[in-house]
């Protein structure tokens, strides 16, 4: 069986250096905002192109503390695209703000800015632009937008670690990005953690005091209604081992797309947009019928997954921010299909996989 996604493997396959750091945590004397956390921060930052890194509990804290950070509360009204995780939705309510969903541009499978632009109203406070599978969102666009209208960006980047846009970091374009390091991530560890960056010293410094009951540095004392959102100590030590290796993971992740790309070229499966500076967390074709191909896949021995289905603008939590038809989202939560990509799963077994994917095609004809 070819699994879809495999942390584990990832883990065996960095197992001694892991080892190492958290025993060096164990050895310690601090298990919470210790040394472990401080090193991960800086060398995070330095690779997203930030000055300051924040370490939180979760990709979802982290984008709510970067709202909360940036003053969006009751009343505000913030834009996001519906085809994403409902993570990046729950955080927007966990602000007492209202997501306000908006359609995808149907390539990049990103939030539309020309979309966006007519979403605007009186209340809107925010746009949280979603780099979903890795692929980045169009940036300066939604920028110039946030610029005009004197609106606050929080990029969602729990997909995009170490993705780039014409050079530039992603993360480093809005006022603030979240991260999550969930297992499956391209930097992802054994359990939850997320990080807020930021190049605002100030925003960087109402951060830390939210994620640590809303104490000031060194004091125990309340400034301000905050959460008990830490990184600990072993998650940012095992970060730290593998964080180095991303690089090599994305690379091969880039040698796999464009692997599938060539053997998938002339069939009717539809590949997800190609970019320079995607990191391709998932490789998600469209398919007319995908509940049949997954299942033929799954009895081939090929795992896969659906990445999103359907849009959040359908959930029944959510429906109150559905002001528009989507039928792009529509369209994508009803044919996507997440293809294995994890290097320590996908590297090697290309031609497999897309044998598998023509045959069952062709049977399906």
């Amino acid at each position: 069986m070819i699994p879809q996604a495999a942390p584990p493997l990832r883990i065996a396959r960095f197992r001694n250096e892991i080892d190492a750091a958290v025993a060096r945590v164990l050895s310690g004397s601090s298990y919470i905002l210790g040394e472990a956390v401080d090193a991960f921060e800086t060398a995070f930052a330095a690779a997203a192109g930030a000055k300051f890194c924040i370490g939180v509990a979760s990709g979802t804290d982290a984008l709510a503390l970067a709202l909360r950070a940036l003053e969006i509360g009751p009343g505000d009204e913030v834009l996001l695209p519906s085809m994403t995780f409902a993570g990046t939705a729950q955080a927007i309510l966990h602000c007492g703000a209202s997501p306000i969903f908006v359609e995808v541009d149907p390539v990049t499978r990103c939030i539309d800015p020309a979309a966006t632009e007519f979403a605007i109203g009186p209340r809107t406070a925010a746009i949280v632009p979603v780099h979903l599978f890795g692929h980045p969102a169009d940036m300066p666009a939604l920028m110039a937008l946030a610029a005009k209208h004197r609106l606050a960006v929080v990029e969602d980047c729990a997909q995009s670690h170490g993705a780039t846009l014409d050079g530039k970091a992603l993360g480093s374009f809005g006022h603030a990005a979240a991260y999550s390091f969930y297992p499956t991530k391209n930097l992802g560890g054994v359990g939850d953690g997320g990080a807020v960056v930021t190049a605002d010293p100030g925003l960087a410094t109402r951060l830390r005091s939210l994620r640590h009951y809303g104490f000031a540095p060194g004091e125990r004392v309340s400034g301000q209604v905050g959460f008990n959102s830490r990184l600990d100590e072993i998650q940012a030590a095992i970060l730290l081992a593998l964080l180095p290796h991303l690089g090599e993971g994305n690379l091969a992740r880039r040698a796999s797309a464009a692997r599938y790309r060539t053997l998938l070229a002339d069939t009717d499966v539809g590949l997800p947009p190609e970019g320079e500076g995607s990191v391709y967390h998932q490789f998600a074709v469209t398919v007319s019928d995908r509940e049949g191909l997954r299942h033929r896949l799954e009895a081939a021995g090929i795992g896969t997954a659906v990445h999103y289905a359907p849009g959040l603008h359908r959930h029944p939590a959510f429906t109150e921010g559905a002001r528009t038809p989507l039928p792009v989202t529509d369209a994508l939560a009803d044919s996507l299909l997440s293809l294995p990509i994890q290097p320590e799963v996908t590297t090697g077994y290309e031609e497999r996989v897309a044998a598998a994917i023509r045959e069952c095609l062709r049977c399906a004809a």
